[in-house]
């Protein structure tokens, strides 16, 4: 944008990218390995057409924008076409999107943000300026790129986003000293839990939770899409009856253990659908994590939620494979010197490597507090 962008227009192009952003989040959970994109067409002052993407490996939100006005009678020649995220200019799954926009003779193109893949990164753009068509860049850029903050961090990377999620107490209690867990955040909050799995593509625990609990780690929003489930299990010691591999072949599971830790019991569980992941050590003898956040990429999964225990959770701070915190706080006390934190393990010695959080905000949800925010990098 130059210094001349008029302050009026200005925010006209951001009413309309607001709009076009809402599009974007229905794609929520099933757009996956794509990112949440949305379209919006104005001409006079109007609104001829709109649009998002669905789902991976149907029309880009450019081309059901286009769709729409053409089902609504209306000509796009000459139309304002807004879209939360650079227009694809090689083909995949579907043709390039910045062609089809100099197809159909849109005169102006309004993007949120630039497209981090390698194969678009300015490319759009420059095709459809090359074409004569005026385009502006970075509209609500912030609000596109946090939309897409899973796709941001994967199509470079190629490593998942993780996000780090608890529920404990007002004085940091995840269970009590006896164990009891059930239920410490109200069900508002559960129920936006379930929606978390229904939109990052896997969910991850340590053994311990397993031992412990013995979950299903499923989605049980109707509909919903499962997560594939994720157990750090350096000894491969989970279950044979366990839930989690007892609805294996309903539900993926994979179960990382360190090389040739047990033979035998790999062979049992996969003969029930579990896939073992075997992984390198860390120096302390666990399983690498950030290793396993290599191969797990590699699998395509690009987002994990990550519900623990405390030791898991410990070691992937420390592993520095964490990106998002997203805690809720319920307004009890529980106490007791031996009920469990968040975070366990060795911790930290001296406040100055301490994992701080930035660009945090709170909010409440039913009758609790949650927090979101980021860790911040060079601790």
């Amino acid at each position: 944008m130059t210094s001349s962008y008029p302050e009026e227009q200005r925010k006209i192009d951001e009413m309309y990218m607001e709009r076009a952003l809402a599009l974007a989040a229905r794609g929520r959970g099933t757009t996956t390995p794509n990112p949440m994109v949305g379209a919006v067409i104005v001409k006079d002052g109007r609104v001829i057409g709109e649009g998002y993407h669905i789902r991976a490996g149907e029309g880009h939100a450019e081309v059901n924008a286009f769709r729409n006005a053409e089902e609504n009678g209306e000509d796009v020649t000459g139309a304002t076409m807004y879209v939360t995220l650079e227009p694809c200019s090689h083909y995949g799954k579907t043709p390039p999107c910045a062609d089809k926009i100099v197809e159909k003779g849109i005169g102006r193109v309004v993007v949120g943000a630039l497209d981090s893949n390698p194969l678009v990164a300015g490319r759009g753009i420059e095709k459809i300026r090359s074409a004569g068509i005026p385009a502006v860049t970075g509209i609500l850029a912030e609000k596109s790129i946090a939309l897409n903050e899973v796709f941001m961090k994967y199509i470079v990377t190629k490593r998942p986003f993780v996000v780090l999620k608890a529920a404990m107490s007002l004085d940091g209690k995840i269970a009590t000293a006896d164990g009891e867990s059930q239920w410490i955040s109200c069900e508002t909050s559960r129920e936006e839990v379930q929606r978390l799995r229904h939109e990052l593509t896997g969910i991850m625990v340590g053994i311990g939770t397993v031992l412990a609990d013995d979950p299903m780690l499923n989605c049980r929003i109707p509909g919903g899409k499962q997560p594939v489930r994720i157990v750090v299990d350096s000894r491969l010691m989970i279950p044979e009856d366990s839930r989690l591999v007892s609805s294996a072949g309903e539900y993926p599971l994979i179960v990382a253990a360190l090389k040739n830790c047990n033979e035998a019991k790999k062979q049992k569980l996969e003969a029930c659908g579990v896939q073992v992941l075997e992984v390198e050590a860390n120096p302390e003898g666990h399983v690498d994590l950030n290793i396993l956040m290599d191969c797990l990429g590699a699998m395509q999964i690009d987002s994990i939620l990550l519900e623990g225990g405390g030791r898991l959770t410990e070691g992937a701070l420390q592993a520095g494979i964490v990106d998002k915190v997203q805690f809720y706080i319920a307004p009890m006390l529980i106490g007791g010197e031996g009920a469990k934190t968040p975070v366990e393990g060795r911790g930290i010695h001296v406040l100055s490597k301490a994992w701080h959080i930035s660009d945090w905000k709170s909010e409440t949800i039913g009758d609790d507090i949650k927090i979101t925010g980021y860790i911040r990098e060079g601790r």
